[in-house]
């Protein structure tokens, strides 16, 4: 007689591990495609976006106007973070994802049609200030269900960090296709790429998202989800239920992002402004380096989810956060030089210490939530930061230097980043190798002590 229970399907060792492959598949190109569609916006808003939508401000005001738009994405983050929060935590992580990738998908294709300042006036930015919050509420949804599909499909506690780590590859490799293609887009379209060549990157998302769906729509559900299906612990309210009973994990969470994001996002958002506009880079060369980086990010970020399982998720992330918090002073020092290849050899760079953070941050943050809050807790941690942390860096960067004229000011804003992640990391809980199938208020889960360590 099988103890197979109703919702969880028993797997042979084969067909399991050809499911954690497919999970990891999935979610790795799903999170490829989203982040393709976000750091498209990213890029062209450094490039142009201050040109068509703003032409009667003065350029400075202009790029703080666009990076005002930007920001819009990251505020509406944790929006998407409590809505598919609470669908990942209620329906299942497989379906939420599918309708996220469809609204990122949609929203970035749409971007491609909006009309600029010439042909409509300022309505063109306000719909493209709406498109963003679009953007913004999918990609909310989206990483908390990628790292949940690979995570909870592992076969062993051993290697959940280096698993939990291949949704995060979909950053760099999202960074790498949307450079990829401005950069090439920019070549074929010439003096063109203001007026009309920028708009084909963001229709070529379409055909990104058809390939997601199908991919997306091959996979199971996990088996720890499965399981709380079919012993009926799911909650009716995910989302006030985490923040009722775990809000200082979800604000431990988002604190520790902090040098990871604002970091993150001056060196490739930023940077376009402040080294094409300021320094008198060249446009390539910008897109050129942000490439190189992200390539190299396809090998150490899942490099540095493994290390976590070896010497532990927090101690590997407290290293990263200070590796983080002071490369920002060497960052400047080699970009102000104005020498090509030192800017090349600063971009590629800056996100060695990003990988040492995101390669871990993903078990460290998905692991804090017990089993039937985890995609809302794990969810609104991590984008909560997006509005701390994320979205006001371009922003405050640009404030920062036109008010001190010198990145040496934006390198300190990162080390105060430094400072807070480091401090909010020490304080988070260590799960490294313990068992996350039973919930955590389950007396039999996580050893005979009956309770997760808190801040071992």
């Amino acid at each position: 007689m099988s103890d197979e229970k109703p919702g969880v399907p028993l797997l042979t060792e084969q067909e399991a591990h050809r499911q954690l492959r497919r999970a990891v598949i999935a979610s790795t190109i799903g999170t490829t495609i989203e982040w393709y569609d976000f750091f498209l916006y990213s890029i062209v808003t450094g490039l142009v976006f201050a040109k068509l939508y703003f032409p009667e401000s003065d350029p400075l005001v202009g790029t703080l106007q666009a990076f005002l738009i930007y920001a819009v994405g990251f505020i509406a983050r944790p929006v998407g973070a409590a809505i598919f929060g609470h669908y990942g935590d209620r329906v299942g992580r497989k379906a939420t994802l599918i309708v996220t990738l469809l609204l990122m998908g949609l929203a970035t294709f749409a971007v491609g049609f909006v009309p600029t300042y010439a042909s409509i006036g300022i309505w063109g930015a306000v719909i493209l200030t709406v498109l963003r919050f679009i953007q913004g509420v999918g990609v909310g949804g989206e990483w908390g269900g990628s790292v949940l599909m690979s995570m909870e499909w592992a076969r062993t506690n051993k290697h959940r960090g280096f698993v939990a780590s291949w949704p995060q590859f979909g950053v760099p490799a999202g960074l790498f296709v949307s450079n990829l293609v401005v950069l090439a887009v920019s070549q074929i379209s010439g003096s063109s790429f203001i007026t009309w060549g920028w708009r084909v990157p963001f229709f070529l998302s379409i055909i990104l998202v058809a390939i997601g769906l199908y991919i997306r729509l091959s996979i199971l559900e996990t088996p720890i989800f499965a399981k709380l299906l079919a012993e009926h612990k799911i909650e009716k309210a995910p989302t006030m239920e985490v923040i009722h009973r775990q809000p200082k994990d979800i604000l431990l969470s988002a604190c520790a992002r902090m040098v990871e994001q604002a970091p993150f996002y001056i060196f490739t958002a930023f940077v376009f402004a402040y080294g094409v506009k300021t320094l008198g880079a060249s446009r390539d060369l910008m897109l050129t380096a942000v490439l190189a980086a992200a390539v190299l990010e396809f090998f150490t970020i899942p490099l540095f989810g493994h290390v976590s399982d070896l010497i532990g998720r927090k101690r590997m992330y407290m290293i990263g956060a200070a590796c983080a918090g002071v490369f920002g002073f060497i960052f400047f020092a080699m970009i102000d030089t104005r020498n090509p290849a030192l800017i090349f050899a600063a971009i590629v760079l800056s996100l060695v210490p990003h990988s040492m953070l995101y390669g871990p941050q993903a078990a460290l943050i998905a692991e804090s939530f017990t089993g039937r809050l985890r995609y809302s807790g794990a969810s609104l941690g991590y984008q909560l930061a997006s509005v701390i942390a994320g979205g006001p860096a371009p922003l405050i960067a640009t404030a920062l230097f036109a008010y001190y004229h010198t990145g040496y000011a934006i390198a300190a804003y990162i080390f105060v980043c430094g400072v807070v992640s480091l401090v909010a990391a020490w304080r988070m809980g260590d799960y490294t190798n313990k068992d996350i199938s039973r919930e955590y208020d389950d007396a039999r889960s996580l050893g005979d002590s009956g309770h997760a360590p808190r801040h071992a």
